[in-house]
């Protein structure tokens, strides 16, 4: 079981964002030696679920992703690279769990948790995506072009990567590479009555930027723990892609 030793930073309100800001360039300095900002490869280790969703079949270092309502997907896509050593940041999401993060696959001791960062979401989403490797924010509001395009080019330089969480029916982050979301969803191993749930089919649709979209149907284990199911080609969650 991983260790709950998660870094976790508070600030609810505008005012106290710069001390937010503080802790997040201390965190910097105390990371900087342990892992690369810049990577050698674009391609960041992801879950072969994801493989004909995403273009290249990975995330790619440097881009912007949205993610439509689901913290099952989103927890999907940093499974793999967190399992692999990366740091990953989840932004204005207070309901984030870590116990089921830790579930996933995702390592405690490398997640940074702003939960609730108030007006300030973009400047410490932008400070972050500094220092770690994936950062995940829920807009606070509507993030304009210009300010985009700005962390767009701060993504690329550093390396790292963006997922936007947003609520159902809500614009893509503007220029997103994918935008995934479940269409569909169902559990198996319920009778009529009895029994538990064992797993469960996810139908998700990737939107591509400038390509047609993609489908592919998902099977995740119903307690999503690692010993759910035995499936030596998936790692960490166990995610099958089923059709």
């Amino acid at each position: 079981m991983a260790q709950r030793n998660t870094v976790e930073m508070g600030g609810g309100a505008l005012e106290k964002a710069q001390a937010d800001l503080e802790r997040i360039r201390e965190l910097k300095a105390r990371i900087s030696g342990m892992e690369r900002t810049k990577l050698d490869t674009r391609a960041l280790p992801t879950l072969p679920a994801f493989l004909s969703l995403l273009p290249g079949g990975a995330l790619q270092a440097g881009s912007a992703y949205s993610v439509a309502g689901s913290m099952t997907l989103m927890m999907g896509l940093l499974a793999a690279a967190s399992a692999d050593g990366a740091w990953c940041g989840v932004v204005g999401v207070p309901e984030f769990g870590a116990e089921a993060a830790a579930h996933f696959g995702i390592e405690l001791g490398r997640l940074v948790l702003v939960r609730e960062p108030g007006r300030a979401w973009l400047p410490v989403t932008a400070a972050l995506a500094d220092a770690l490797t994936i950062v995940v924010v829920r807009p606070g509001d509507r993030v304009s072009d210009t300010d985009a395009a700005k962390l767009a080019a701060r993504l690329r330089q550093r390396g790292a990567v963006l997922i936007s969480l947003l609520p159902e029916g809500a614009p893509a982050w503007p220029g997103s590479e994918t935008t995934l979301s479940v269409t569909e969803s169902r559990w198996v191993g319920i009778g009529r009555g009895h029994g538990y749930p064992r797993e469960r089919l996810v139908t998700v649709r990737s939107e591509v930027r400038g390509g047609r979209p993609r489908v592919a149907q998902l099977r995740l284990p119903g307690d999503y723990s690692r010993e759910a199911r035995p499936a030596a080609s998936v790692p960490a969650l166990h995610w099958e892609r089923v059709s």
